[in-house]
């Protein structure tokens, strides 16, 4: 990843997770719904319930509310049919940009982010035109006040683990692992009693762009109306923020 501005988005994400708690709760709850519907509700034997609901309880959800949706989803009242999409495209400056959404109506969605797109004066593209930048990895943060474990206990508890690589910054330690190993490394971790800032299989780019403040604040922008869209589960990019 890179150095200096993860750490910044980290806390910025945190910071907009925060603040819209309940959108957040909304899509992470289609994410949960569309892991019960793909594998069904024990997480035992459904290992993609079992990242969705590590990532739930990265954002502060309760957990009787991840078990209601875990209920509803599995009940035979449920009636929502929501699918994932993703799309890649081209943002501020040719910043590159992956969206995954999760949609029950595939038009109206693409309609959407496709507006997004070209009100920011990028665009849309074919699969796979960007997604050749990114690597798909396990991500897990962790905020350092948050464990009582030295720094050299940490890493040394991920690496056996299987975790590929280990940083540490003034307020957070991130793990980093390839994605058939996410779930044994955080299921390793949590035995620890440790809790996560961020906890799932994302993708990060290889390289990285930078852009000057009149373009940053542009980009920005984009990226918060992106996000907005109840649909959108997920926006990876290039963009190296400052």
């Amino acid at each position: 990843m890179s150095g200096h501005s993860k750490w910044h988005n980290i806390a910025a994400k945190k910071g907009k997770a925060d603040a819209a708690r309940g959108k957040v709760f909304t899509k992470l709850g289609r994410e949960l719904l569309i892991a019960v519907k793909q594998g069904g509700p024990d997480p035992a034997g459904n290992s993609k319930l079992k990242d969705v609901i590590a990532k739930c309880k990265a954002a502060n959800m309760p957990n009787d509310t991840i078990n209601n949706a875990i209920k509803k989803a599995s009940g035979a009242g449920e009636s929502a049919n929501y699918e994932e999409i993703t799309y890649e495209g081209y943002g501020v400056n040719g910043v590159a940009v992956i969206v995954n959404a999760s949609t029950d109506n595939r038009n109206r969605t693409a309609a959407d982010i496709r507006h997004v797109f070209d009100k920011a004066g990028g665009n849309l593209g074919t699969t796979g035109c960007v997604s050749y930048m990114f690597e798909k990895k396990g991500v897990i943060v962790i905020e350092k006040s948050s464990t009582d474990l030295s720094e050299e206990d940490l890493m040394m508890l991920a690496i056996e683990a299987g975790a590929e690589d280990f940083e540490s910054s003034d307020e957070y330690y991130e793990i980093t692992t390839a994605p058939e190993n996410f779930s044994s490394v955080r299921e390793e971790l949590e035995k620890n009693n440790l809790t996560f800032v961020e906890a799932e299989v994302q993708m990060v780019p290889n390289t990285y762009v930078k852009l000057d403040e009149k373009d940053s604040e542009r980009m920005e922008n984009f990226l918060e109306k992106l996000e907005d869209l109840d649909d959108v589960s997920n926006v990876y990019h290039n963009w190296e923020e400052e």
